[in-house]
């Protein structure tokens, strides 16, 4: 059986990890705050952003860690479309759940309907991930481990999903987004504590991509699109924020609706007293 080291660089991948999950959470439990304001293509469109914030940060962390990710005695090559579409499963079953949320009229039920989806279909997008591994020998997982991360998985999601509802202040997202971060990358780990890999040696070249050749370029690019996204959100004003504005700018306009109710003539004596030079 291979040696299995989940931090072949150290702190620096767990750590990273961790930062990108907490960014996707922060920036989705915003969106999805500035959604539940919004009525309308608003809303769909903050919906839809926050899907994304989401789904790619909980992708990003999850490749950021198998970064350090590495198996005595064989090398490690990943499928490119299996990978891809892990990414697609990740953002298509967030999406279920933050749209269930805001759309739904039974908070409850929309609630643990789409904690459940949202947290199974997390736990797909990793063991999908995994299955994209390719390496000299089999992959096998403990059971009750995996069963143990796809409960922290669905824990996670409602929890994500009942903040996006209930925690509207800024300081209560950055703390809520730092348990999620924390929640998302336990999930990840338990998963990868159950994995056990029999190494056959083999000289044979592996299909696929190096983590160097197609990983780390695509978790930069979606870690950028992360925080690009976020400055967006920061530097957008919210709901109430273009309501304040608009008020203020119907105050200070001239009202072209106003009624001169002095008396007939009034306007005409004044001008005849108001001496001319």
């Amino acid at each position: 059986m291979g040696h299995l080291d989940h931090a072949t660089f150290g702190w620096l991948t767990p750590v990273l990890s961790y930062a990108m999950a907490c960014i996707g959470a922060a920036l989705g439990l915003r969106c999805t705050v500035r959604a539940l304001d919004a009525t309308g293509r608003s809303r769909r469109n903050w919906l839809l952003t926050a899907a994304s914030a989401i789904g790619t940060g909980i992708w990003t962390m999850h490749f950021v860690a198998m970064l350090g990710f590495g198996v005595t005695g064989t090398d490690i090559r990943y499928d490119v479309p299996l990978t891809i579409l892990s990414l697609v499963i990740a953002m298509a079953v967030v999406g279920v759940g933050v749209f269930s949320v805001g759309y739904g009229r039974d908070r409850v039920r929309s609630l643990l309907i789409g904690g459940l989806t949202t947290g199974i279909g997390v736990a797909s997008m990793h063991y999908m991930g995994m299955a994209a591994l390719r390496l000299h020998g089999q992959v096998r997982y403990d059971p009750l481990l995996v069963g143990l991360s796809v409960l922290i998985a669905v824990v996670a999601a409602t929890a994500a999903l009942w903040a996006a509802l209930n925690i509207h202040s800024p300081a209560a997202v950055a703390v809520a987004s730092l348990v999620m971060g924390a929640a998302v990358s336990s999930m990840h780990y338990t998963g990868m504590f159950a994995v056990r890999v029999e190494v056959v040696p083999s000289g044979a070249t592996l299909p696929g991509a190096t983590v160097m050749q197609f990983i780390f370029p695509l978790a930069v690019g979606l870690g950028s699109y992360l925080f690009i996204t976020s400055a967006f959100v920061a530097l957008s004003p919210t709901a109430r924020e273009r309501a304040a504005y608009a008020s203020a700018g119907r105050l200070t306009e001239p009202d072209d609706r106003a009624v001169d109710v002095a008396p007939p003539g009034f306007r005409t004596a004044e001008a005849a007293r108001t001496p001319t030079t």
